[in-house]
């Protein structure tokens, strides 16, 4: 465990400074491209609509079992592969973990929604914030932009990194392999549109309880990342609030990143918005937070992030050299 431990240490700085350098994957798929290929070709093939219900739920949790065991399979030849090969190997994982990991990336995306709307105005936030979130972008004013920039943020902290790094601590690249192909099968085919509401319900709830303690390992972060950042006070507000709404989300897991961080910044998060012309109503996450958001909001947000993952990198080191000491 301590090794893996020191390699994810090593995969999180990499991908804090490096994130994802467009130029290799110009050249080299992703491996979540190739993920998504996967997805794409499975469900063309064998999500019928002229199939029950039932069955259609059937392929698709056949369809998605399959492709998880298929990863788990790589990923277990890699691992032994790469047990071969000494230090090599050693960079190799590293690099594997690194690619699989989305610190930089993430706060990239959402760091561009702030600047947009500090040099484009609205029309500027909503295009930036209608790469990174669902809803639809026309309806957001400001401070619609700027909430839906920070829940992304906070939600994707942990699909994109916590969640991530929790399997491969867990079941080492085996398990890191299949949770993003499961993430990424639920962002492409777990929706309720009349097409996926039946194929994609497995990957959604498999998703769900894959995320079960990475959103809460990663509302946790925050709430530390709150008291490094505005002392006890913060802190307290960030767990408190957590603690209080976290459930009023739809999602079982969302909500948990996403109330420590409306109560870590003291910003009133989720509500009614509208995807695809319908609104959802839904109540407010610290509802009694400021609710007149903008971009200082944003990069407030993403400092907060930044925080959190230099307390998770700090987490790992010193349980990796725990671990080599005893």
């Amino acid at each position: 465990m301590e090794i893996k431990l020191l390699v994810l240490f090593l995969a999180l700085i990499a991908d804090r400074l490096l994130g994802d350098p467009e130029r290799l994957w110009r050249s080299v798929p992703h491996p979540v491209v190739l993920f998504g290929k996967a997805i794409s070709f499975i469900e063309e093939r064998y999500n019928d609509a002229r199939q029950s219900a039932e069955e259609r739920r059937r392929m698709g949790m056949l369809s998605v079992g399959a492709l998880l065991l298929a990863v788990s399979i790589v990923g277990l030849i890699v691992s032994a592969l790469l047990r071969q090969m000494s230090w090599f190997g050693a960079l190799v994982e590293i690099a594997l973990v690194t690619v699989l990991l989305a610190q930089k990336s993430l706060a990239d995306h959402v760091s561009h929604v702030a600047t947009a709307l500090r040099e484009e105005g609205i029309e500027g936030g909503r295009r930036a914030v209608s790469m990174i979130v669902g809803r639809d972008p026309q309806s957001l004013d400001q401070a619609g932009v700027s909430r839906a920039a920070i829940e992304s943020l906070a939600e994707n902290s942990s699909d994109g990194v916590v969640a991530p790094a929790f399997w491969y601590l867990v079941l080492g690249l085996p398990g890191l392999f299949a949770y993003k192909l499961l993430n990424t099968a639920d962002s492409m085919i777990g929706h309720l549109s009349p097409r996926y509401r039946d194929f994609g319900r497995f990957a959604a709830k498999s998703d769900d309880l894959a995320n079960w303690i990475p959103a809460r390992l990663t509302g946790g972060l925050a709430v530390l990342a709150a008291w490094l950042r505005g002392g006890r006070g913060a802190a307290t507000r960030s767990f408190g609030v957590m603690m209080r709404d976290a459930r009023l989300h739809r999602s079982p897991n969302a909500g948990w990143p996403e109330a420590a961080y409306a109560g870590a910044l003291d910003v009133a998060l989720a509500g009614p918005r509208v995807y695809a012309g319908d609104i959802v109503n839904e109540p407010m996450v610290n509802g009694a937070g400021k609710r007149e958001l903008g971009a200082g909001d944003i990069e407030a947000a993403l400092k907060l992030f930044w925080h959190s993952m230099t307390v998770l990198t700090g987490i790992v080191l010193v349980l990796g050299l725990i671990g080599l000491m005893m």
